[in-house]
This record gives C-alpha cells, sequence and structure tokens, in this order.
C-alpha cells in the first residue's frame, strides 16, 4: 500500500447542522450520518465533518480549541468557466470570497473561498493538468 495517500479529510465544525446545509447548496450528498458527524464519499475517500468539541475529544484533547489549520483544500476544473461557475454557486450557498477567481502566476486561473466555519477552499483551473471525466485528476509523469 502506497503510504502517499489520504483516505479521510475531517473538517471540525461549530454547527453541524449549519455545515451540512452549506455542502448540501453545493450538491453533496452525505453517505452516512452518526450523531454528532456525517460523511461524504469521495472519489476513493472520504470527507468528514465532525463537531468542534467532539472531534477535540476523540483526539484525545478535551477541551481544546481547533482552529481551522493552515491548508486549502482544492477542486480542479478542466476550464476557467467551471471555476467561475463553482466560484458564484460556493457565495450563494453562504462561502465568505477571500479572492475571486483570476489568472495566477504559475499559468493557471484560481479563486479561494472560505465555508461557513472557515475551511478553506481553492478552486482552480490548471492547464498542465488533466481533469478526467470523473473530476479525478492526473498529473504527468515529468519528462
Amino acid at each position: 500500500m502506497t503510504p502517499q495517500r489520504v483516505s479521510l479529510i475531517t473538517l471540525g465544525v461549530e454547527d453541524l447542522d449549519r455545515a451540512k446545509a452549506f455542502y448540501a447548496a453545493l450538491g453533496w450528498q452525505p453517505v452516512e450520518e452518526q450523531p454528532g458527524v456525517v460523511f461524504y464519499r469521495l472519489h476513493g475517500m472520504a470527507l468528514g465533518l465532525f463537531g468542534k468539541a467532539p472531534l477535540a475529544e476523540d483526539q484525545g484533547r478535551p477541551g481544546a480549541e481547533l482552529g481551522t489549520g493552515a491548508m486549502t483544500l482544492a477542486k480542479n476544473f478542466p476550464d476557467r468557466e467551471s471555476v467561475d461557475t463553482a466560484y458564484a454557486a460556493a457565495l450563494a450557498a453562504g462561502a465568505t470570497a477571500l479572492k475571486r477567481p483570476e489568472e495566477v502566476f504559475w499559468g493557471g486561473y484560481s479563486g479561494y473561498y472560505a465555508d461557513p466555519d472557515g475551511h478553506v477552499w481553492e478552486l482552480a483551473h490548471n492547464p498542465f493538468w488533466t481533469v478526467n471525466d470523473d473530476g479525478t485528476l492526473t498529473i504527468p509523469d515529468p519528462e
């Protein structure tokens, strides 16, 4: 089994119902729900939303104040128009605009928003990578 993998990303949220409503507005559908946590099936992995206090306890750190972390979740798209459409949908669902999509220094096109709990998402078109029909990403091998 490859060590370069992620099976589950869990986001700590203040209000699980609010977080579920936000992601539902973006078209996400839960595959499993348990008290205090909801899971979404992704391509070969899962995303979980978990209340911050119960998450801290689950981590063995009861009472810890969990932040949003210094990371970005990203969705790549096959073209710039798809980035703009997804960005507008996120804002309509209640996201906070951080950086409107624009041409970027590395030759692509991207923008950022924060979900209602402050988790940052990048929406990008990278002309050097392939976004497959199922949404998976192919990064070419170096020549």
